[in-house]
């Protein structure tokens, strides 16, 4: 399969800028995804040590990926404990 792209980038110099946003995106969706899987407060790999990770959160842990107007770092809790 490589071979075959290599053989084809060769022939039309033309594709090689395709290839390369095809490989940075293919890469770039692999790597938020394996961020979501890893990260993420909703997603549960340990059931029998930690069933609900999402109560274990601060206030100011941000879980979002990019947060625009918000500074979690000065954020109080609100609600009660459980």
């Amino acid at each position: 399969m490589l071979r075959q792209i290599i053989s084809q980038a060769k022939k039309h110099p033309s594709l090689i800028p395709l290839f390369v946003f095809i490989g940075a995106g293919g890469t770039g969706a692999a790597l938020y995804v394996a961020r979501l899987a890893l990260f993420n407060p909703d997603v549960c790999w340990d059931r029998k040590n930690n069933p609900e990770p999402w109560n274990k959160l601060g206030p100011n842990d941000q879980y979002k990926f990019y947060s625009v107007n918000v500074d979690y770092s000065k954020l109080k809790k609100e609600g009660p404990d459980f």
